[in-house]
């Protein structure tokens, strides 16, 4: 069955975030991921995976002011220099922490703006990103969201990501599929994933409606795990939902999951 990884920045949120390293590893997790990890100290980070043997799975690139509502900025006119910025920062990282990949997140598109102009500079920022990170030895990501969480979000079909990857024209560019999202946007998981699964380098998984954890929405996850080892995906599948409850009381859909890897 899949390898999991804990997203810190959904689970474990009444710790405070270098806390909740431990709190994922004791909770059976061997991988963690995370939004951003800028906040703090690299050292600091590395000192915790360390600690409690986890791996670094994955984090994204500064997505310019969160807080302020920006979730990316791959695809806005005039923060070219920013996104640069941006890509150094997040190789200095994904390398002190052992990362292999980082995922752009691209934006909402401003209104009024040409989509062919969004998509052109996404296009480009994405090829320099690709190109400096492929140097570093670090996979670059992009990721599909749902317009009903995030309204004018740029990025949100696969196909669409698809298309982003052929235009960007670089080896070293692949998605990351979010069941939770694609079920919002299109369905049909089971069917995209296989049928992308050459340049899927990263799933994360929560329940549609709500977003909380498997088991409490419509999505089969039984079916999709078995379906992910069928199809032989190599790759991590992170937990990026918001618990229904507290995180360690909406953990129980990963025990039937775990013995049946012990099994097989």
């Amino acid at each position: 069955m899949p390898k999991f990884s804990a997203n810190l920045s959904m689970l474990f949120t009444e710790l405070p975030f270098l806390d909740r390293f431990e709190a994922a590893a004791q909770a059976g997790f061997r991988g963690v991921e995370y939004l951003f990890p800028y906040d703090f100290p690299a050292d600091e980070i590395v000192l915790r995976l360390k600690r409690h043997s986890l791996v670094q799975v994955l984090h994204n690139l500064p997505a310019g002011d969160w807080a302020g509502g920006e979730r990316g900025i791959g695809c806005l006119p005039g923060r070219e220099a920013v996104f640069r910025e941006g890509v150094d920062a997040a190789i200095r990282y994904a390398k002190a922490l052992g990362c292999p990949q980082v995922n752009c997140l691209a934006g909402i598109a401003p209104h009024g703006t040409d989509p062919q102009l969004l998509r052109s500079v996404f296009v480009e920022n994405l090829r320099y990103a690709a190109a400096r990170l492929e140097r570093e030895g670090i996979k670059l990501l992009i990721e599909a969201i749902n317009t009903r969480d995030i309204p004018g979000f740029f990025l949100t079909t696969t196909r669409q990501a698809r298309e982003v990857l052929e235009l960007v024209g670089s080896d070293n560019l692949y998605i990351q599929y979010d069941a939770y999202h694609m079920q919002v946007m299109e369905g049909d998981l089971a069917h995209t994933i296989d049928a992308n699964l050459d340049r899927i380098a990263h799933i994360q998984i929560a329940d549609n409606p709500g977003r909380h954890e498997p088991g409490t929405g419509e999505i089969n996850f039984d079916f999709l795990f078995r379906h992910l080892d069928a199809i032989g995906y190599p790759g991590w599948v992170g937990c990026e939902y918001k618990p229904a409850g507290t995180t360690r009381e909406g953990l129980g859909w990963m025990a039937p999951v775990q013995q049946q890897r012990a099994v097989a």
